[in-house]
Order: C-alpha cells, then sequence, then structure tokens
C-alpha cells in the first residue's frame, strides 16, 4: 500500500514555515506499513492543487492532506476539492454547533466566515475536529481515499490519532513494521558497517537495517516487517542484544535517547556529579546537559575557558604548559579538567579544546584537531580527534565525541 502527503500554503513555499506535518504522519504511516511515496509541498493556486490531487489518484491508494481549511479568503481547499469530486458545499449543522460552543466561552461573536467554516462537500464523510473549527474530511474517488485536514499541527495529530489511523485499518489491510533504532557514537560509518558486517549479514530477510548518520551520531535503524508481531519482536529484542556485545562503547542509548540523559543516569544511580571545562565548544555540552530536564540533580556548571588567560587564571593551567605545549594539547586539556573539578567541586570533568576553524589551523594542529579530557576520582585521560574543516560540525562532533569518552569512563 502506497500514500502520498500533500501540504498546502504558500507559506510553506517561501520558508515563512517549516512543514513538520509530513515528517510526522509520514512515521505514523510507516509504524501502519504504507509506504509514502511523496511527499509535496504545493501552493494554494485552485489549479495546482488539481493537478496535485489528479496525480495522486493514478498511483497511490490514499493521500493526506492539510492546509488550506482555515475561514479566511486565501483558503481555497474546499473550492479545488468540490471540482475534483464533482459535488457542492453544504453546511453541516453539527460542525456549526461545535464551532458556536468552541467561540461562545472566548466571547467571540459568530460571523460569516465563522459560518462558512461549517461548509463541507457533500459527498465528504465529516471528521470531527474537537480541537479546532475546520473539521477533517474523508472522500474516496477511483479506489483512492483522500482525508484534508486542517495545517495546525495540534489539531492534524488529534484527528490523525484519533480518527483516521482507526479508519484505515478497518479500510486498507496493511502489513505491520516494527522499527528498534540504536544509537552509536564514536566509529564513522564505513568502519561502523565494517565492524558490525557479520551481524548484518546474519539478519534474516524479515528485518532491513539502515544507517542514518549526522555529525550527533549515527542511528542504526532495524525494520521487521510480517505478520506475526510478536515473533518479530522476539526476533529484534536478541538482535539488538547481539549489537551490544559487539560494539559496546559504541552504543549508548535507544530510539529517541540522548547522550547526556544516559549519562545523567549513570550520575544519580551513584550520587555523582558532573561539570565542563570548555575552549573550542564553547559551552555546547553545557548547552546539553542543561536540555535534559532534571539535570540539576547532577550537572552543577562549566567554565568556557576560551582564552588562555581564563585557562591559566581560573582553571589554574600552568602558562609554562601553555607556552611549551600550546592550548590544543593534551596535557593543558588535561590540566583544564582537573581545575575545572576543583573550581566546580564534582567528581567528574570533561573538557575541551581544539581548533574548531575555518582558520587557525597549522600544518603541527590543523583545523578540526580536537583534544578531550576527562578528570574523575582515579585520574584523568585524553583522547585526540581529528574531525574536518566545517566549524559548525566540529563544534557539534566535539561535543558528542567528549560525552561519549565520558559515558566510557564512568562505565569502566
Amino acid at each position: 500500500m502506497k500514500a502520498d502527503l500533500v501540504t498546502i500554503g504558500d507559506e510553506i513555499l517561501i520558508g515563512q514555515i517549516i512543514d513538520t506535518n509530513s515528517a510526522w504522519m509520514a512515521r505514523k504511516l510507516n509504524d501502519e506499513g504504507i509506504a509514502v511515496r511523496q511527499i509535496t509541498s504545493i501552493s494554494d493556486e485552485h489549479d495546482h492543487m488539481l493537478e496535485t490531487l489528479t496525480d495522486a489518484s493514478d498511483k497511490v491508494d490514499l493521500v493526506l492532506i492539510t492546509g488550506g481549511l482555515g475561514p479566511t479568503k486565501d483558503d481555497r481547499t474546499k473550492e479545488a476539492i468540490c471540482q475534483f469530486f464533482d459535488t457542492q458545499l453544504v453546511s453541516d449543522e453539527n460542525v456549526l454547533k461545535h464551532i458556536e460552543a468552541l467561540l461562545a466561552p472566548r466571547g467571540v461573536k459568530m460571523n460569516g466566515l465563522n459560518r462558512d467554516q461549517a461548509l463541507v462537500p457533500e459527498s465528504a464523510v465529516v471528521l470531527h475536529n474537537r480541537m479546532g473549527t475546520a473539521p477533517g474530511l474523508w472522500m474516496e474517488k477511483d479506489d483512492c481515499v483522500f482525508v484534508f485536514m486542517p495545517g495546525v499541527p495540534f489539531e492534524m495529530k488529534t484527528l490523525v490519532s484519533e480518527q483516521i489511523l482507526p479508519r484505515i485499518r478497518t479500510r486498507f489491510k496493511t502489513t505491520p513494521i516494527i522499527h528498534r533504532t540504536v544509537l552509536s557514537q564514536g566509529l564513522p560509518e564505513s568502519m561502523l558497517a565494517e565492524r558490525i558486517a557479520d551481524w548484518e549479514n546474519s539478519l534474516p530477510s524479515f528485518i532491513k537495517l539502515a544507517y542514518l548518520p549526522n555529525p550527533m551520531h549515527i542511528r542504526l535503524r532495524l525494520s521487521a516487517s510480517g505478520e506475526d508481531r510478536d515473533m518479530m519482536n522476539k526476533v529484534l529484542d536478541e538482535k539488538v542484544e547481539e549489537l551490544l556485545e559487539i560494539i559496546p562503547e559504541q552504543i549508548f542509548g535507544f530510539e529517541d535517547e540522548t547522550l547526556t540523559g544516559n549519562i545523567g543516569k549513570l550520575l544519580k544511580q551513584r550520587n555523582q556529579t558532573v561539570g565542563t571545562a570548555e575552549s573550542c565548544t564553547g559551552g555546547n555540552i553545557a548547552h546539553f546537559f542543561t536540555s535534559d530536564a532534571g539535570s540539576s540533580d547532577y550537572f552543577r556548571g562549566s567554565v568556557v575557558a576560551y582564552s588562555n588567560e581564563v585557562k591559566e587564571k581560573v582553571l589554574g593551567v600552568p602558562e609554562n604548559v601553555l607556552i611549551e605545549h600550546g592550548a590544543v594539547s593534551a596535557e593543558v586539556v588535561e590540566a583544564m579538567a582537573v581545575g575545572a573539578r576543583k573550581v566546580l567541586g564534582v567528581d567528574y570533568v570533561v573538557a575541551t579544546s581544539g581548533v574548531a576553524g575555518p582558520t587557525g589551523g597549522t600544518p603541527e594542529k590543523p583545523v578540526g584537531l580536537v583534544w578531550i579530557a576527562v578528570a574523575g576520582p582515579d585520574g584523568v585521560i585524553s583522547k585526540k580527534y581529528n574531525f574536518g574543516n566545517d566549524r559548525g560540525r566540529n563544534i557539534v562532533r566535539s561535543s558528542q565525541s567528549a560525552l561519549n569518552l565520558l559515558r566510557n569512563t564512568l562505565l569502566k
């Protein structure tokens, strides 16, 4: 079974807003075993809408459309619907009463535009939108189902979850798809693939593996397709356990977990605390920590020691070490970590110093060179990395690598 997703609105095409609706709907459809053929954003121009609906009806079983159902004159979707389905608009009393009930507590008096929202295509199955004034519309033509929804994300999500997905399950027979997502950090994609090649080759035919890299980490998504959910769940769990034995130092979590969240759990179990001493990452690691709710239980603070003066006067890095080895060195980053433990009064500190770029590199210390250190109760360790010449990517990769080094230190 295939589906198309269509978003309507010039505000998307001019970059004023980002289409998050399609990404959310695609995930939901994938979970139902429905393959998305195409995601399209179109203008609210009448002929463009007709062309898109006509194209989709010949190629897919289901089309989900969001946008253009509002009360103002620039919302023209219903006009195109009537022409495409050869129907007319009629007033729906249930929709009208719902609109009145929504507006009354706000002291808003009904006007013509509000009443127009109760106009629906005569041949449509009207889907109650309890979160807003524009109803959803379920329509069929030539064995293809078209579902029209408002573009407001929380209204669309409520309609999809409460009404549209149950109807889809009744209307179509689909094959379930179950996913497991393993989060890894510390190996480039090519090296990771080489390390787990035998394991990947052992996957049964109903499980597919996808590598989803980004500057922060690599997601390994296992997707199982078939009728026996219990069997698929059992095999997926077994394969994830096998993977944990092969690359334990690289796997830091699953699904939507974060490195900092994983580290936070370890620290809370031990009643320990952490801080950061950051040069090239400029406080980004601290930002990752404080983005997690409850991180005040274990994260104490950060020293952003961007200049040598701050490294020396605040963190206590000896001047002669800075002069002899330079700021980007094992000796300096280790001294930063040790000094920050004392300043912040924490159990662990992760420290970074590097050449983020795009300028400032030398043949001996090129752009992308980063030293990372972790200081803890058992001493200090450091590690050298080379990330490339893109500044933004270097900062993200340095931050994630620092967190992974900290996580592995905690696990030893």
